[in-house]
């Protein structure tokens, strides 16, 4: 471990060559995570129908809503791992692997109560409709049984890719991935089962991935091996995560909010407009998933950074990291424009013209803008590893909440069409990227403004 983070050392340019090298193992390891949902969608759709394949997608904002406020702890354990290492303080890394891990078995047994008691009433207050609403309920409990290995996997894996290495959580995920496109066949295909076929698939494999990345971190001989003899409760440190993954919590909160109001008017339009919009947002996760890795990238970069007291390298690696990040967004979205036919037809028979014209008119809402969703995940991640989550948060509040529910309330309902509502999300992602933009700008000045006058006093 120690060898491979010299190897990457992510407070001497030149960046962009560290940047993709740090990035392409998190952007397959994200891109294997969501086929996890995806191969749900595709298995379920082709196997058991239009139904089945609503059912599946017509929850995918309430797990967002629920874990995403305590998945945001896992960014307050990767940036404080990153910039402990960046100030060379590895005692205090141990104690926050140990702490981090104590809070996420804790936070994924809360969750996955909560979720399976509230599932009926969170898929009612979506609007999902009756002739779905058993399968939907039936695949969201058995989802949530998966919560305490999920948490455990992101957590783990957000404070090993803080010291440099990508390639481990890659590997583990890349087996969990395998098995659960196996398992999916096996329950769905072979032995007949539908949803909850499709669920049970993804928990086994993501007790897979949690017991491969704890194991790896038992057997580490640096500063993030874990031991269960080391299991403390630290005050101080559990505070300062709680006080940088927090915000990123109530960020996911502040998107998923309002995007439950969305999904909530999408299944107004009935199970076609639910399945294809299912499918095309499905597909679009993919190329989130890969302009979201330069996120990790930026938060990692930037926080070895402070932690070095080294401002000056920061501008430089939120430009290319967004750079690098416009790529990757226009070129997916093309890829996935041009190719559209096979790419739907994954999840769905050619018989379904309805649906697949509910998710043609998705991509041609969101495509335009939806490289800016790549802009605001790099931008509040930068903020995050300056260590200025209030700040992103603040964005967040105000450009995925406040925009998002003022939209539908006050403009949807006087354009009710399905494109009306889906375009919604590119126009918060600008109005994000903007307030970050200008955050960053003040921060930045500051930072460099204090780190010379920091300089001539030392002198």
């Amino acid at each position: 471990m120690a060898t491979k983070r010299q190897e990457l050392n992510m407070t001497e340019g030149p960046f962009l060559k560290k940047i993709i090298c740090f990035t392409i193992p998190v952007m397959i390891t994200g891109f294997l995570q969501t086929f996890y949902n995806a191969a749900d969608l595709a298995i379920v759709g082709r196997f058991r129908g239009e139904l089945a394949l609503a059912a599946v997608g017509g929850n995918g904002s309430i797990t967002t809503l629920i874990v995403g406020l305590f998945m945001g702890l896992s960014v307050g354990a990767g940036v404080m791992v990153a910039q402990q290492l960046g100030a060379g303080e590895k005692e205090q890394v141990k104690k926050t692997v140990h702490n981090a891990i104590m809070l996420a078995v804790l936070f994924g047994v809360i969750v996955g109560v909560i979720g399976w008691i509230l599932a009926p009433y969170l898929l009612r207050l979506v609007s999902i409709p009756e002739t779905v609403i058993n399968s939907a309920v039936l695949y969201l409990r058995i989802i949530f049984c998966g919560t305490p290995a999920s948490m455990i996997y992101n957590y783990c894996s957000a404070m090993v890719r803080s010291t440099g290495d990508t390639k481990h959580p890659l590997i583990f995920l890349t087996l969990s991935g395998v098995v659960n496109v196996f398992l999916n066949l096996v329950f769905v295909a072979v032995l007949g089962m539908s949803v909850d076929g499709v669920a049970l698939a993804t928990i086994l494999s993501q007790y897979l991935s949690a017991g491969m990345i704890l194991i790896y971190m038992m057997r580490s001989k640096s500063c993030i091996r874990f031991r269960f003899s080391e299991l403390r409760f630290d005050r101080k440190i559990v505070g300062r995560m709680m006080y940088i993954g927090l915000p990123s919590g109530l960020q996911s909160c502040a998107f998923a909010l309002p995007n439950l109001m969305i999904h909530s008017s999408v299944n107004g339009f009935g199970e076609a407009a639910i399945a294809g919009n299912a499918a095309a947002s499905s597909l679009e996760n993919f190329i989130g998933i890969l302009m979201n890795s330069f996120y990790h990238s930026s938060l990692t970069f930037v926080g070895h950074n402070v932690g070095a007291k080294k401002y000056r390298n920061i501008k430089r690696v939120i430009l290319q990291t967004m750079g690098c990040c416009f790529v990757v967004g226009v070129a997916g979205c093309l890829l996935l424009w041009f190719f559209r036919d096979f790419f739907l037809g994954l999840y769905m028979s050619d018989g379904n013209a309805e649906v697949k014209s509910y998710a043609v008119k998705r991509f041609l809402t969101m495509f335009p803008l939806y490289f800016f969703c790549g802009f605001q995940e790099t931008l509040t991640g930068a903020l995050r590893g300056l260590g200025k989550s209030v700040l992103a948060l603040c964005a967040t509040i105000f450009g995925a909440f406040v925009f998002r529910i003022f939209w539908l309330q006050v403009i949807f309902p006087i354009f009710p069409f399905y494109e009306c509502v889906i375009m919604t999300f590119p126009i918060s992602y600008v109005i994000i990227s903007a307030f970050c933009t200008i955050c960053l700008i003040l921060v930045y000045r500051k930072q460099v403004k204090d780190d010379l006058l920091s300089l001539k006093s030392s002198k």
